[in-house]
C-alpha cells in the first residue's frame, strides 16, 4: 500500500496518466465485450451433416434469393396482347366487298356464257391471293349461284366474321377461331356445295386480331417482382437443426449471417468500438465537470478503473457459472457495489452514470442464449439494482447504512424480477421462482460484502478520505476524541463549537462541511500535551504570567507541530493533518508579541508568528477563521448581534490583510458568505433570554 501511495504521489501531477487510464478504460471494455459480441462460427463444409442446431444471430435480407425469386415471377408472366377492333371493321369490310364485287360482276357479265371471260373479269377486280382460297371451278359456281343466295351469303359471312373478329384472337388460337366459322354458318340456308364456298372464303377472313404490347408487358412483369417479397433469414431462426445434411442453400444462409469460420467482418468490432466510444465519452466529461480537481484527479480515475475493473471482472466470473434455459446468472451479479464504492469514493452523479454504464456491459457479457447482441431483461435488472444501491446512500455513511443499502437492493432486485416474471406471463414452478427470488436477494446481499470489505482497501492504498470514514473518526469513542475530552475538557468544547461554526460555513460555500467538522474535532488534538498553558482548560490562575513572552510563544506555537505528531502517529488521514497544520497559517501571537514590547526595546515579528503553511483550501481557510472567532466571541461580555456581526469581519478583515488566504482558491465573495454563515450559527448560540425572577424571593412575598 505505501507503493501505490508513492506512486500515486509521483503521477498525480502528470496528465498523460489520465490519458493512459481513459484509453485503458476503453480496451478493457473493448477486450472483455468482443468476445459476446463477435458471432460464433462453425467449420461447416457443404454436404456435411450438423452436429448441432444453429440459429441466425441477425436479422438479414438472403438477397441472392429474393433475386431469383423476382425472375421466376418475372418468367410466369404471359406477354401482353392489346385487341385491335379496327381489324374486325377491316375484315367486315373486305368479306362484304368481296359479296359485293361478285353481284355487281353478276349483273355485268349477265350476257356472257363464257367462263373464263368471268374469271377474267372477276381477277380484274379482287386481290391476286383471294385466288388461292378457291379453285377456279368453286369461283364458277359461286359467281353463277343465284344473286339472292349471294346476298344471304353476304350476310351470313359478314355476321360470322364481325362476330369472330371481336374477340381477341391471338397466332395461337387462329385456328380454333377459324373452325368457329363453321359453326357460324351451320344454320345458313344455302345450298351445300354453295355453304362449303362461303365457308371457306369466311375463313379465310379471320386473322389475329391481337398484338404484343411490349410496354404493358414489362409493366405487368415489374409489378410481378414487386410483389416478391425480400427473403429474410430472422434473428433466430433455426437455419439448420442437429444431424441435418448441409445443402447448398443451407450453406449459402449460414455464410450469409457470418457464422462459417473464413468470415473475417470487421463489423461487429466496428460496431463495439463505437459503442465503446460513447461509453467512455460521459465518463470523461463527468470528471472534467465533476471531479476536476488537479491535485487529486489521476488518484480519483485509477480509484474509478479499478473500481470498474473489479466489477466486470465479477461479471465475467459469474458468466462462467453453469446456467439453465430458464434463467441467467447476469441476475447474481452485485453491480450495485461498484456505483456504492463510486459514490462513497468519488461522486454520487458519477454513480449515477455509472450504473448505466454497468447495465449495458451486463447486457452484453450475459446475452449468450439470447438473438441480439443485448439482454434486455438483464440491462433493466442491472441498472435499477445498481441505481438503488447508489441512491440509497444519499445520506450519512456508516457501515450499517451500506447493510440497509444493500437489503434495499435485494428488495428491489425481488420487484423487479417478480415484475418482469409476471409481465412475461410464463409458468414457472416454485424451485425456478425461488431460484430467481435467491439469486435477487444474494445479489443486494454481496453487494454490501463487497463494499465494506473493499471500502478499507482503497482508502488505505490511495489514502482516500471517504465520507464513511470521516464519520467513523467523529465517533466521540475514538481514542484522541476521548484524549481531548478527558485531559482537555475545555478544548474539547471549543473544537465541538468550532466544528459547528465550520460545518455550517463551509456547506455555505459548496466546500466539503463533514471534512471541516472532523478536522475540528482534531485540529487543537495538540494542546493535550500541555493543556493547562491553554486558557479554555485553566482553572485558578494563568501559568504564563510566570512565563517570558518568548517562552510562553513557543508553548503555544508547539501546540500545531505537538498536534501534527500525534495524528501522523495515529495514521490520521492526510486531509485531518493538513488542517491542523494550517489553522493558524502565519497568524501573529498578537497578545505574546505586545507583552514582549513592552519588556524589550526590539522584537523580531516574524519570531512571534505562527510557522504555517497558510492555508490551503477552502476548509483550512473557514477553519481558521472559526477557530478565531469562535475564541473572540467567548471573551465578549454581552455578545449581541452587532458585535458578533463587527467582530467576524474584523478577523476576516484581518486575515486578508494579512494574505492569509493567498494560496487558497476561496474568494472575496464565498468570504462573505462564511461572514454570514458565522454570524448566523452564532446569533443562534448567544441569542438573547428573558430573565427569571428569584423563586426564593417570589415565596417571601
Amino acid at each position: 500500500m505505501e507503493r501505490i501511495r508513492f506512486f500515486l504521489e509521483h503521477v498525480k501531477h502528470v496528465r498523460i496518466i489520465r490519458y493512459i487510464l481513459f484509453t485503458f478504460l476503453a480496451l478493457l471494455m473493448v477486450t472483455v465485450l468482443y468476445y459476446h459480441v463477435k458471432p460464433q462460427q462453425y467449420s461447416i463444409r457443404p454436404f456435411d451433416i450438423s452436429k448441432e442446431t444453429i440459429r441466425s444471430p441477425i436479422t438479414i435480407e438472403d438477397k441472392d434469393t429474393t433475386e431469383k425469386l423476382k425472375k421466376e415471377a418475372a418468367e410466369k408472366v404471359t406477354d401482353v396482347y392489346t385487341l385491335k377492333k379496327e381489324y374486325a371493321e377491316n375484315r367486315v369490310d373486305l368479306i362484304s366487298s368481296l359479296f359485293t364485287t361478285i353481284l355487281d360482276i353478276q349483273e355485268e357479265t349477265g350476257s356472257l356464257k363464257n367462263d373464263s371471260e368471268i374469271i377474267k373479269k372477276l381477277k380484274e377486280r379482287l386481290p391476286q391471293e383471294w385466288f388461292t382460297y378457291l379453285s377456279e371451278d368453286e369461283w364458277i359456281r359461286l359467281l353463277t349461284a343465284k344473286s339472292e343466295e349471294i346476298r344471304v351469303a353476304k350476310e351470313a359471312s359478314v355476321t360470322a366474321v364481325h362476330s369472330i373478329m371481336n374477340e381477341p384472337i391471338t397466332q395461337e388460337e387462329l385456328q380454333k377461331a377459324k373452325m368457329r366459322v363453321q359453326n357460324e354458318l351451320k344454320y345458313v340456308m344455302l345450298p351445300s356445295s354453295l355453304k362449303d364456298i362461303v365457308t371457306k372464303l369466311t375463313k379465310e377472313a379471320i386473322i389475329p386480331n391481337v398484338i404484343y404490347d411490349r410496354a404493358a408487358t414489362e409493366e405487368k412483369r415489374r409489378q410481378a417482382m414487386d410483389e416478391v417479397k425480400p427473403v429474410k433469414i430472422l434473428q433466430g431462426q433455426i437455419i439448420v437443426e442437429e444431424g441435418q445434411f448441409i445443402t447448398n442453400e443451407i450453406y449459402h444462409q449460414l455464410k450469409l449471417v457470418g457464422l462459417l469460420e473464413n468470415d473475417h467482418s470487421i463489423q461487429p468490432f466496428i460496431g463495439l468500438l463505437l459503442l465503446v466510444i460513447l461509453l467512455i465519452a460521459p465518463i470523461i466529461y463527468g470528471f472534467t465537470r465533476w471531479i476536476d480537481d488537479g491535485q487529486q484527479t489521476n488518484t480519483y480515475l485509477l480509484i474509478y478503473v479499478t473500481i470498474f475493473t473489479i466489477t466486470v471482472i465479477i461479471m465475467e466470473l459469474i458468466r462462467l457459472l453453469p446456467e439453465s434455459d430458464t434463467f441467467s446468472t447476469g441476475y447474481l451479479v452485485p453491480v450495485a457495489f461498484g456505483t456504492m464504492l463510486t459514490r462513497i469514493l468519488l461522486s454520487e452523479r458519477l454513480a449515477i452514470m455509472t450504473s448505466v454504464i454497468y447495465s449495458i456491459c451486463g447486457s452484453v457479457i450475459f446475452n449468450e442464449g439470447m438473438n441480439g447482441t443485448f439482454h434486455a431483461s438483464i440491462a433493466v435488472y442491472l441498472l435499477t439494482s445498481a441505481l438503488s444501491g447508489s441512491l440509497f446512500l444519499q445520506k450519512e455513511l456508516r457501515k450499517a447504512k451500506i447493510w440497509q443499502a444493500g437489503f434495499f437492493v435485494s428488495f428491489i432486485n425481488i420487484v423487479v424480477m417478480l415484475a418482469m416474471i409476471l409481465m412475461k406471463n410464463g409458468h414457472y414452478s416454485m424451485m425456478e421462482m425461488s431460484m430467481f427470488l435467491l439469486m435477487a436477494l444474494a445479489s443486494g446481499f454481496f453487494s454490501a460484502i463487497f463494499t465494506i470489505g473493499l471500502l478499507p482497501f482503497f482508502e488505505a492504498s490511495f489514502g482516500i478520505l471517504s465520507s464513511m470514514k470521516l464519520i467513523e473518526l467523529s465517533n466521540p469513542n475514538h481514542p484522541l476524541l476521548r484524549k481531548i475530552l478527558t485531559e482537555a475538557p475545555g478544548t474539547y468544547h471549543h473544537s465541538i463549537m468550532v466544528a459547528n461554526l465550520a460545518e455550517a460555513a463551509c456547506e455555505a460555500i459548496g466546500a466539503n462541511g463533514l471534512l471541516a467538522r472532523v478536522a475540528c474535532y482534531y485540529h487543537d488534538i495538540g494542546k493535550t500535551k500541555r493543556p493547562r498553558y491553554f486558557i479554555e482548560n485553566q482553572i485558578g490562575g494563568n501559568p504564563h504570567d510566570q512565563l517570558s513572552p518568548q517562552l510562553s510563544k513557543n508553548i503555544i506555537i508547539a501546540h500545531v507541530t505537538d498536534g501534527v505528531a500525534i495524528l501522523k502517529k495515529y495514521r490520521m488521514p492526510k486531509e485531518i493533518i493538513d488542517i491542523a497544520e494550517q489553522h493558524h497559517g502565519t497568524t501573529l501571537l498578537k497578545y505574546f508579541y505586545h507583552k514582549a514590547t513592552q519588556q524589550m526595546d526590539y522584537v523580531l515579528e516574524e519570531e512571534f508568528r505562527y510557522p504555517g503553511p497558510k492555508p490551503q483550501t477552502k476548509e483550512a481557510a473557514v477553519i481558521s477563521i472559526a477557530d478565531s472567532v469562535e475564541a473572540a466571541v467567548r471573551s465578549l461580555a454581552n455578545p449581541s448581534q452587532e458585535k458578533i456581526e463587527k467582530l467576524v469581519r474584523s478577523i476576516i478583515a484581518d486575515r486578508l490583510q494579512d494574505n492569509q488566504f493567498n494560496e487558497c482558491d476561496i474568494t472575496l465573495r464565498e468570504l462573505e458568505l462564511v461572514a454570514k454563515s458565522l454570524c448566523e450559527t452564532l446569533n443562534g448560540v448567544f441569542h438573547s433570554r428573558i430573565e427569571y425572577p428569584d423563586i426564593r424571593k417570589e415565596k417571601v412575598k
